[in-house]
């Protein structure tokens, strides 16, 4: 029962912040998604509905720890917006907390260049 409440509070929160933000093709939305093992990044044009880059955890190999992990993760996705000429992004923290690995994501984007 506590992990569906959990669960739903989180949705209820995404919901709550995707109303207020919406990615276009100047300024596309940096999604998150946090599982417990790794962390995923999207940059999303919600106009065309299409994905204009992606990076994981998986892609970045070994880290130190998954924090060190998510901030890789950041600044590959800031790499690959810059190859698609993409400059600044609308973070969207997916529910989560603006905390650790969310945060560290957002933090390895901004030093890469990605203007949050």
């Amino acid at each position: 029962m506590a992990v569906l409440q959990k669960r739903a509070h989180r949705e209820k929160r995404r919901k709550r912040v995707r109303r207020k933000l919406a990615g276009t093709a100047n300024r596309p939305r940096l999604s998150v998604y946090r599982s417990n093992v790794n962390i995923y990044a999207q940059l999303i044009d919600d106009d065309a509905a299409r994905t204009l880059a992606a990076a994981d955890s998986r892609e970045v190999g070994e880290a130190e720890n998954r924090t060190d992990a998510a901030r890789k993760v950041g600044e590959l996705i800031a790499r690959k917006a810059k190859e698609a000429g993409i400059e600044v992004a609308v973070f969207d923290r997916g529910g989560n907390k603006y905390h650790g690995r969310v945060a560290a994501l957002a933090e390895g984007a901004r030093e890469a260049g990605l203007k949050l």
